[in-house]
């Protein structure tokens, strides 16, 4: 784990489990526990029998879910795609198009003889990033595997991968040290990789993703902030969350919502103190939320992340998803 100073810029070399002798009693850490489900399932097109890969991004309504296709170039409302099962042989579910938006997502009506859900957990593939290659995957291991040790809610397609760092132990030892476990969700869509590719960066088409914060962990933020404790963030999707509720700072209420909050440099954060994150891909809106919380002030820690960066890779630490991590504090 890299630490960084925000403050100073001043960097340091440390393992996770150290993670505890960075952190005060009292000090809130405010976690994502969405749960990746097994979105990606197979098929074959009605009539001419194209081999088709479905994404299952977000649900419309019942029975009904908007998806990335590939191959999409020949798929027509109408449509209709009979499902495989995770050795590749043809089921008795079949899905059909109904609708194509301008981002060019489907809406495809999924069979209504078994839950969604069910039908996922029979013949769904965990979505793994597509920079992970090793064969065979086993995608039954994966499920377990590409989650963090408190997911609960599902609706990912993408883990939460700060927090994948944690163990039950490292929980109970800072639970033991007095620190606060508080949890929200966000359910992370596929749209959270997208480049930023536009020559503005306000330009930039931010996807919305679907959060909430119940009662307690609005309190426990409320609570550490008025009493001038440490919120930590765990993760960029915790951070975009307490963002998008605190437009006036603390306190914040509970609420239930969506969120397509983009942070750039500058930003003036207006609850979290520390952030723990991974490092990320360049040209990402993740790379640059970190590069605005990197310098305290609401001015660019450009130059801090990028320092930061070159160290790790010099370092060799690993990157992205299954990658190392870096903390920012002070």
């Amino acid at each position: 784990m890299l630490t960084l100073d925000r403050a100073s810029g001043a960097i340091a070399h440390r393992q996770f489990d150290e993670l505890e002798f960075l952190l005060h009693p009292g000090d809130v850490l405010v976690v994502n526990n969405s749960r990746v489900i097994p979105a990606r399932m197979r098929g074959q097109k009605e009539g001419d029998g194209a081999r088709v890969e479905i994404l299952l991004t977000e649900e419309h309504a019942p029975g009904e879910w908007w998806c990335m296709l590939r191959p999409g170039k020949r798929i027509h409302n109408g449509t209709r795609i009979q499902l495989h099962d995770l050795d590749g042989r043809p089921t008795p579910h079949w899905v059909k198009s109904i609708d194509k938006n301008d981002a060019g997502k489907y809406l495809l009506r999924l069979p209504q003889s078994s839950g969604v859900h069910e039908l996922l957990q029979s013949i769904g593939e965990t979505p793994l990033p597509p920079y992970i290659e090793r064969a065979p995957i086993d995608t039954r291991a994966d499920r377990e595997r590409y989650q963090t040790v408190y997911a609960k809610n599902d609706g990912s397609v993408a883990a939460p991968t700060a927090g994948l760092h944690f163990t039950d132990e490292l929980i109970a030892r800072l639970r033991a040290k007095g620190v606060t476990f508080a949890e929200v969700t966000l359910h992370i869509g596929p749209g959270t990789f997208q480049p930023v590719e536009c020559d503005h960066v306000e330009d930039h088409p931010m996807h919305e993703e679907r959060f909430e914060i119940d009662t307690a962990a609005a309190e426990a933020v409320n609570q550490a902030k008025a009493e001038g404790r440490r919120v930590v963030a765990v993760g960029t999707t915790s951070m975009r969350v307490l963002e998008s509720v605190a437009t006036g700072g603390a306190p914040i209420a509970p609420q239930l919502g969506r969120t397509d909050i983009f942070i750039y440099p500058p930003h003036e954060f207006q609850v979290v103190d520390e952030l723990l994150t991974n490092f990320h891909l360049p040209k990402s809106t993740l790379l640059m939320l970190v590069s605005a919380f990197a310098q305290p002030g609401g001015t660019s820690g450009r130059e801090h992340v990028l320092r930061a960066y070159a160290e790790a890779i010099a370092k060799r630490y690993r990157f992205f998803s299954y990658g190392d991590a870096m903390f920012c504090t002070g």
